[in-house]
């Protein structure tokens, strides 16, 4: 696979990797801190051959703003309510080492030592040998105040518990059964044989009683009454045998001793308990997806098209906290099938009348996509409305389909069959109808003799209209919110729960308060010859008036090619002359004039398109590489913009920037700003840089040399069982202002979530064992690019469960000191491994909506604030 040529001005450094493979920072006396005061700090010297060295972040816009990841002269981050949550870890220092101590502000700006330790000196194996860094302190730079979170606290149970196993033969696989045999052992032997205890069940094989049954053991007849049989409308009856078995008692004193901080380890067991028990109601009267819960009467269903509707519900969660127990709660939204009938959903589905058109092969591919798997109900029947799974549709139309009726293969058409059977005629004789069953002995049903069961969510990817419906539905303003978890409290009555009052726990109906700080501001640099040299963000927002970057690219061969019909040659070139003025006017020096004309295209011809332009360019500059192609597409592309993304990066080593047809129409002189920003970044320049940072004053990277990682891997959508997961690897390339940053991606085993290739080594028939892996590179370059190696490693990792903590710790902190002491034998920089966690789910509201003060336009929170109360941090993980 050809791949472009990496610049050595450049960020676009991506690498595909299609090989698959199986499987903590010293405290440095602190830099002296900015000033933030009204006019920007003083400049200390710095070397000017570095300084020339660095490109600006990738993503800057003409109006930026700034939520979160600037660091402050304190090493703090500003947080907004979505943010991150943050975990540092530890790493034992190895004998030959000193042990300086750990140190880290609550919002995860590290300032820790984990102590390095080389692989020859013996690297941990063992959960056990690890430990995450404890919390030193909490940040004081900024404005104290108050805000309000979405965490209602919990008063803990005095009981203990007791946990029982449950068997149940035959055994089920779902849930939903589960509950209904567990419910009806309940209704018939609550007041005899479980002693008047309500029991708390997780659907699979744990029950939970706040204090003991009266029994160790105990085996229970169980018969479940099923819905009326389709055929002769009786109801089935299933009889289950159900065994519960004590297993153990949970002791919430040492829940108590944790929460107070006596004791290191958090009990799981105790905390899952309680989930489950506050969970059971909320299993009853909603639908349950993961942690969160929907239902159609929460808010009125939206549709979302092609037979889809938004669902809004809530998430819940109890967390240990340093004030307490907590009970996190956030709203929710999710995409749902919509309960239609079925010829109504294929009709949204196709967007197209069904009724009166026989339907395409590529209709029938379409509809058995969407509805396999869905469950639906026959109507028939009246009142008896039995539901199928369906598992495919019939490629012939429902009047030509006929099966044997018994034993002497006497055949019948389905259409005389529901007509004798049922009296049902069927009106829709040229659609398919629905499979339902097992394939091998399909049973058939006709389009309009079914409906779509309600609540069943929607697993696939959704298209763009979709997506922009959801958010559109999703997206409210702070107060909104707020007033919606204040109403899901009060609606879902904990006082009233009966399981929270069997077990004794009782829940706050307010929002919990805490104290926070807003942070100031960073100083921006911008090129001297702009005139604004300086900007200092006001409300987290700035844009680039009278500002130039502060290292503009020089962009000499470029193509424009346009694959938007509505857009004529004459609109398009205008709208490229108006690009190449901003661009100038911006800093970059940029030819007016493309290498060849504005070239026409069709979207099902991209590929040939691309290499058409490409090599046309090619011939035009006698064998110039093209620096940059501009693409318009049109507003509602599909699978375009990442088809031409592919071809651009893997097969053309060309740098692409994309346009959609309303901003080609409209002209927007912030929306050309935002768009010569990237163009710059991409081409290996940089648009501005913290005024802190080339004045060396940002602490734990301006002291020694940093290199900064982030790393997370992409699972395949669900359903896809055979896709690689895509694992992805950026790394600073300069240093003291770590503005620039390289890429590596790499293919691997599907759904694994270790990052397989960080290090790796292989036979090589000359040179023997070889290394390589993407930290190893990424290290390499870094040294090209400064002239000097890494004294301190700073990981990023994101998209780690807590379970997942030790695993990936042990395993991938493995691989960076492997990649280091490839290098060089005792090379061993001290790493500060940190998982950052997005869902979190805390959200932070203003402690008075009506202080304009306290506020951005939306009702936000002001940029730079961060939790200052302890209240609701991790007990444990900082």
């Amino acid at each position: 696979m050809p791949i472009r040529k990496m610049k050595e001005s450049s960020e676009q450094h991506l690498v595909i990797k299609t090989h698959l493979q199986n499987p903590v920072n010293p405290v440095q006396k602190q830099p002296k801190t900015a000033q933030n005061g009204k006019g920007p700090p003083p400049q200390e010297p710095h070397n000017p051959k570095t300084h020339n060295q660095i490109s600006p972040p990738t993503k800057n816009r003409g109006r930026r703003r700034g939520r979160g990841g600037r660091k402050s002269d304190q090493g703090d981050v500003c947080m907004r309510p979505s943010s991150r949550h943050c975990t540092v870890a530890h790493i034992p220092a190895s004998p030959s080492f000193a042990s300086p101590p750990v140190a880290s502000t609550p919002n995860g700006y590290v300032e820790n030592g984990g102590n390095s330790c080389s692989m020859e000196m013996g690297f941990p194996t063992s959960s056990k040998s690890l430990s995450f860094a404890r919390r030193p302190g909490f940040g004081q730079v900024g404005i104290k105040c108050i805000v309000k979170a979405n965490h209602f606290f919990a008063e803990l149970p005095e009981k203990d518990l007791n946990h029982y196993d449950v068997c149940i033969t035959p055994e089920v696989a779902s849930r939903s059964v589960n509950r209904a045999i567990m419910a009806e052992l309940v209704r018939l032997y609550k007041e005899s044989d479980l002693g008047m205890r309500l029991p708390a069940y997780d659907g699979r094989k744990s029950l939970y009683t706040a204090g003991e049954l009266p029994f160790a053991w105990k085996e229970f007849n169980i018969k479940l009454v099923d819905e009326p049989d389709g055929i002769n409308g009786r109801k089935r009856e299933r009889d289950y045998k159900v065994v519960i078995k004590f297993v153990a008692r949970a002791n919430m004193h040492h829940l108590g001793q944790f929460l107070a901080g006596k004791c290191a380890d958090a009990p799981q067991e105790a905390l899952q308990i309680l989930d489950i028990v506050l969970r059971e109601l909320s299993n009853k009267r909603y639908c349950p997806i993961g942690r969160s819960f929907f239902s159609p009467d929460i808010r009125t269903p939206q549709r979302l098209g092609e037979g889809l509707e938004s669902w809004c519900g809530f998430y819940q969660s109890i967390r240990p906290t340093q004030m307490g127990l907590s009970l996190n709660i956030d709203m929710a939204s999710a995409a749902f099938i919509e309960p239609l009938p079925v010829i109504e959903f294929v009709a949204q589905l196709l967007g197209k009348d069904v009724l009166s058109r026989t339907l395409s092969d590529s209709d029938r591919v379409k509809i058995k996509k969407a509805l396999r798997g869905v469950k639906v109900e026959v109507t028939h029947r009246g009142s008896v409305r039995r539901k199928y799974r369906v598992s495919g549709l019939t490629s012939q139309p429902t009047r030509e389909l006929v099966f044997p009726v018994d034993e002497n293969l006497t055949m019948k058409s389905v259409i005389e069959y529901f007509q004798e059977m049922y009296g049902f005629t069927i009106q829709q004789g040229h659609l398919p109808c629905l499979q339902v069953g097992n394939q091998k002995k399909a049973n058939y049903l006709p389009m309009e003799a079914c409906k779509i069961v309600e609540g069943q969510r929607y697993t696939k990817r959704l298209n763009e209209k979709q997506i922009t419906a959801l958010l559109k539905v999703t997206c409210q303003r702070p107060r909104d919110r707020e007033n919606d978890i204040l109403q899901t409290v009060q609606h879902n009555a904990y006082d009233q729960d009966p399981y929270a009052k069997e077990f004794g726990i009782k829940i706050s109906e307010k929002l919990a308060s805490v104290e926070a700080r807003i942070l100031p501001a960073p100083w921006l640099k911008y090129h001297e010859t702009g005139k604004e040299k300086n900007c200092l963000p006001q409300v987290g927002q700035w844009n680039m008036m009278n500002k130039k970057m502060i290292n503009g690219m020089t962009v000499s061969r470029w193509a424009c090619i346009n694959f938007s019909r509505s857009v004529q040659e004459s609109v398009a070139r205008g709208f490229c002359n108006e690009l190449a003025q901003m661009c100038q006017v911006s800093g970059m020096e940029f030819n007016p004039e493309p290498v060849i004309p504005i070239y026409n295209a069709r979207p099902e011809q991209v590929e040939k398109a691309l290499k058409h332009v490409y090599h046309a360019s090619m011939n035009k500059t006698k064998g110039k590489d093209l620096e940059l192609l501009l693409a318009i597409l049109p507003d509602n592309n599909g699978s375009l913009y990442g088809d031409i993304k592919r071809i651009c990066e893997t097969d053309l080593g060309l740098i692409s920037q994309c346009c959609l047809t309303k901003h080609v129409f409209k002209i927007s002189k912030q929306y050309l700003a935002n768009v010569s920003l990237k163009i710059n970044v991409k081409m290996g320049g940089r648009n501005t840089v913290l005024l802190d940072a080339i004045s060396c004053r940002i602490p734990l990277v301006s002291d020694i040399p940093t290199i900064i990682f982030g790393a997370d891997v992409t699972h395949p959508e669900n359903g896809e069982d055979s896709s690689p997961s895509i694992a992805a690897v950026v790394a600073s390339q300069d240093w003291p202002e770590v503005t620039k940053y390289a890429g590596l991606v790499c293919a691997q085993a599907h759904r694994q979530e270790l990052i397989q290739d960080l290090y790796k080594t292989w036979q090589d028939p000359v040179r023997g064992t070889v290394s390589g892996g993407m930290i190893r590179d990424l290290l390499v370059s870094f040294r090209k690019a400064t002239g000097q190696k890494p004294l301190r490693i700073i990981f990023y990792r994101d998209g780690v469960s807590e379970g997942q903590f030790y695993q990936v710790l042990l395993y991938e902190l493995d691989a960076i000191r492997k990649a280091c002491a490839s290098l060089e034998p005792n090379y061993q920089p001290p790493v500060t491994f940190i998982v950052v966690q997005k869902r979190h789910h805390t959200r932070l509201f203003a402690n008075n909506h009506r202080d304009r003060s306290s506020i951005d336009k939306s009702g936000n929170i002001l940029p730079g604030k961060v939790q200052l109360s302890w209240k609701l941090l991790s007990l444990v993980l900082y």
